[in-house]
């Protein structure tokens, strides 16, 4: 395995152990807005790099597409919960390691898709299904009145893996040009919740406990994270990473289960293992030594 496909694994296991703590943080924030909740993490985790705003000097279409896709997934993916049940919500979201495998062909060059790539992307997605639905695929309730949500989970799959992607595309770029992205995206998140009159007074009625976790979502999940996840991007495979990032439901209910908010049954247990087998089957493990050179190249 190359040194610079490492790098890429190590930043991203990085980011999705960051990511996982979301479920956790977002099940104590469910009564605010999501333009509050993403404008108030965003403007932190932006400001933890103002320091270099001299390196965000990048062209304008660099800064459209960050903000745009930082700014799109994080409210529209708030907004699927409000409108969905979040079962059903969470296992259309995980759509997005799949849309990062199959549209990396579409957005970069150089990276054609095998059969290996497709399958492990494939059986990671299923191995996610399970542990986020406890295996109980037939509870599932899929109606119409939740359609609204379904579309915003799915659009916003769709938004983070064409942004990953496009970053990618743009490399060269500044590890600390995420913070720019995030810092606009968070004003702009803040302008749409100020510009509703009747959701302002929410603001000055949240707990130690809502700011808490609100800060901490800015400086892990959407600050830390973001920038790893850019420079796992960066320097990794995008088709191999994208199956490594089914470990983030994995982790998220883990961490769940250990905190006393979720709950894990014996089922979850055949999950994880197709969650691996799908990282395995993905990164070319499997396979012979010439098949897995080309894989990372």
């Amino acid at each position: 395995m190359k040194t610079g496909t490492l790098t890429g694994i190590v930043y991203a296991m990085l980011t999705i152990s960051l990511w996982s703590t979301s479920a956790y943080f977002s099940a104590h924030l469910r009564r605010i807005s999501p333009f509050l909740l993403v404008g108030i993490s965003f403007t932190v985790a932006g400001l933890m790099g103002i320091r270099n705003i001299r390196t965000w000097k990048v062209p304008l279409i660099v800064f459209a597409i960050g903000v745009g896709g930082l700014f799109g997934y994080q409210v529209l993916y708030f907004l699927a919960f409000q409108h969905a049940p979040a079962v059903e919500v969470n296992l259309i979201n995980y759509l997005w390691p799949l849309f990062v495998v199959l549209l990396s062909p579409v957005y970069l060059k150089g990276y054609s898709l095998r059969w290996n790539h497709i399958l492990g992307a494939l059986v990671g997605l299923f191995g996610a299904g399970v542990v986020v639905t406890g295996g109980v695929f037939d509870a599932l309730r899929f109606n119409l009145s939740s359609a609204p949500g379904y579309g915003y989970a799915a659009i916003a799959a769709v938004i983070w893996a064409s942004y990953s992607l496009l970053i990618k595309r743009f490399q060269p770029l500044p590890d600390s040009l995420v913070s720019g992205f995030c810092l606009l995206a968070g004003l702009l998140a803040l302008g749409f919740f100020l510009s509703s009159k009747p959701a302002v007074p929410q603001a000055w009625t949240l707990t130690r406990q809502e700011w808490l976790y609100i800060i901490l979502m800015g400086v892990g999940p959407h600050g830390i994270a973001f920038v790893t996840w850019n420079l796992a991007l960066k320097h990794g495979d995008p088709r191999v990473i994208g199956s490594f990032s089914y470990l983030t439901p994995l982790l998220s209910t883990l961490i769940l289960v250990i905190t006393g908010t979720g709950r894990l049954n014996a089922t979850s247990g055949g999950g994880i293992l197709l969650i691996v087998a799908g990282i395995l089957i993905g990164s070319g493990v499997f396979f012979r030594r010439e098949v897995v050179k080309q894989s990372f190249n």
